[in-house]
């Protein structure tokens, strides 16, 4: 059991696991976790990958995201413009750079003669997820299980299982219109039937309003240290917007479905550890 607090305590772990601000809370309670199954054993299976190789996240069946002609776990480019200082963002092009990667990406899928205009567009997304989103929490899983001394295996990930269901048509691997819903099939004889049909649960979800209230405080108290790194790098004021409103002035998940307003004040929180520690040089 791992209480709530303790996922704030250990962000600073959790970037220097990956040597650079990651997913907040999101990293650090995979590290937490790591550190006590550590203790009875050195050696685990994850079902990561699936929801990837399976098509398990919510941007395979929304329109918004299918059609927001970026990568579908990061359409927050005005925002993300927004959050920079101004002296930069004059300079910086975020949305620029993220269209070049993106378009470069898409230029390499190969479409069969066969695929169907559904199985078509999906291909496209399935290559964008698998070669930027299961990239970084293969990165994830892997960085914050060596802190603890711990190994994570990825069966899901076995280039074999990738390539056969790569090539699965999009009604078939999506079964009766859910994320997942052949691996669901696949499964029925072998779980449990409230295991198999069961809503999907993002790991994790901090609801906790404990937490929030700890991360505010924390990203509060950078923010009156005028001497924070932070506040030459982002912009100060819509900062503290998103303090005031806990988060809410940052209307879209910062990166893919689970970062919201208290996971971004945790990120930027990370930042300023990450320059603080590191002390980066920054040339633009």
């Amino acid at each position: 059991m791992l209480d709530t607090p303790e996922l704030a305590d250990y962000l600073e772990d959790a970037m220097i696991a990956r040597d650079f601000p990651g997913m907040a809370d999101v990293d650090s309670s995979l590290l937490l976790f790591c550190k006590h199954v550590k203790k009875e054993a050195t050696v685990s299976l994850t079902g990561e990958c699936a929801d990837e190789i399976f098509a398990g996240y919510p941007w395979f069946f929304r329109e918004d995201a299918l059609n927001s002609n970026t990568f579908p776990w990061s359409i927050a480019i005005t925002e993300r413009q927004n959050l920079l200082n101004p002296s930069i963002g004059e300079k910086v092009n975020l949305k620029e750079y993220i269209d070049f990667r993106y378009n470069e990406s898409l230029s390499n899928v190969q479409i069969l003669d066969t695929d169907s205009p559904d199985t078509a567009r999906m291909r496209k997304i399935s290559y964008l997820t698998l070669n930027w989103f299961m990239q970084t929490l293969l990165d994830r899983s892997d960085r914050m299980a060596m802190y603890n001394g711990f190994e994570i295996r990825v069966p899901f990930c076995d280039y074999r299982l990738a390539q056969y269901v790569w090539n699965i048509p999009w009604d078939m691997k999506a079964l009766n219109g859910r994320e997942k819903g052949l691996l669901r099939y696949i499964m029925k004889d072998v779980l449990p039937e409230e295991i198999v049909y069961r809503k999907k649960s993002p790991y994790p979800k901090t609801w906790n309003p404990t937490y929030t209230n700890k991360v505010k405080e924390m990203l509060s108290k950078t923010m009156e240290d005028k001497n924070s790194p932070i506040n030459n790098l982002l912009n100060r004021d819509y900062i503290l917007e998103i303090l005031d409103t806990d988060g809410k002035a940052f209307s879209r998940p910062w990166f893919g479905q689970l970062m919201t307003g208290p996971q971004l004040m945790a990120y930027l929180v990370q930042v300023n550890m990450w320059l603080e520690k590191y002390n980066p040089k920054i040339e633009i």
